[in-house]
């Protein structure tokens, strides 16, 4: 079946559920209960990517996730680090992370890919074009899904020179990330482009403003469960595109609409 990544923010100022598990013992509580639920990943994270958010420095995003990594990881929890930090991909590694998840893809830390080839982990390459600060400034495409697709074989190919093996990657064609509204939606009507690149496809929609853009007047007013409901259908969707595995914060509604969907298909 598709797999699931449970978010696990350990940050002051996520998008959605910023602050709710900034403290060692109730990530790791949340992580728990996210595999419970029937996460096959869980993907730790230590600071915000969402529009405006101010970078964190490597030594406090350190601080936040490592310890609970170890704790997991000594859970028997397979971990991803969701980081832009060279330093805290190695670090996270050695820690017992299996997958870096860099949503620059590389972009934003030049030593991103030398470390990521160094450490062995696989890595998941996420598509964007600017730092969270100036998030939409070049979002503007012609062939939204092509285009996603061929600026990630170009950072497939940056991957490859540096050392990482094609069986190590893992495509993320970055909703919400340089992309408004609509450009979002056409990702997803591509996503067949983006698995015809051959690396394992990772797909995260979850509670993303265009989401609720699509269901709400003002998305302000869509509540989280709204929200949920709406990630859960994109993700089953996503699953019948043949993406391998999609990132969400409610791993439980997910895992149910995933079943369904494979139950229909009769897999």
């Amino acid at each position: 079946m598709t797999g699931i990544w449970g978010i696990v923010n350990i940050t002051p100022d996520s998008f959605s559920d910023g602050g709710r598990y900034f403290d060692v013992d109730r990530a790791v509580a949340h992580g728990l209960q996210l595999r419970a639920d029937g996460a096959t990943v869980l993907d730790i994270g230590g600071e915000s990517t969402r529009p405006g958010a101010e970078r964190v420095g490597a030594a406090e995003e350190q601080r936040r996730v490592l310890p609970v990594i170890e704790r997991l990881v000594a859970e028997g929890a397979p971990v991803s680090i969701d980081t832009l930090n060279a330093s805290t991909a190695a670090a996270a590694v050695r820690a017992g992370a299996r997958i870096v998840n860099d949503v620059s893809g590389g972009l934003a830390d030049p030593d991103m890919l030398a470390a990521v080839a160094e450490s062995g982990a696989d890595y998941a390459i996420g598509h964007w074009r600017d730092a969270p600060d100036d998030m939409y400034a070049n979002a503007v495409y012609r062939r939204t899904a092509r285009e996603v697709a061929g600026e990630l074989q170009e950072r497939m190919g940056e991957a490859a020179a540096s050392g990482i093996a094609p069986s190590r990657l893992i495509l993320d064609p970055g909703i919400g990330f340089s992309k408004k509204g609509g450009q979002n939606w056409g990702v997803l009507r591509g996503l067949d482009e983006i698995v015809a690149l051959g690396p394992r496809v990772l797909i995260g929609t979850s509670r993303k403003r265009f989401l609720a853009e699509t269901i709400g007047v003002n998305p302000a007013e869509v509540s989280e469960a709204r929200r949920d409901l709406a990630t859960a259908v994109t993700s089953a969707l996503a699953a019948r595109a043949g993406v391998w595995a999609v990132r969400v914060h409610d791993v439980e509604a997910t895992r149910d609409a995933l079943v369904v969907t494979h139950a229909w298909d009769g897999k």
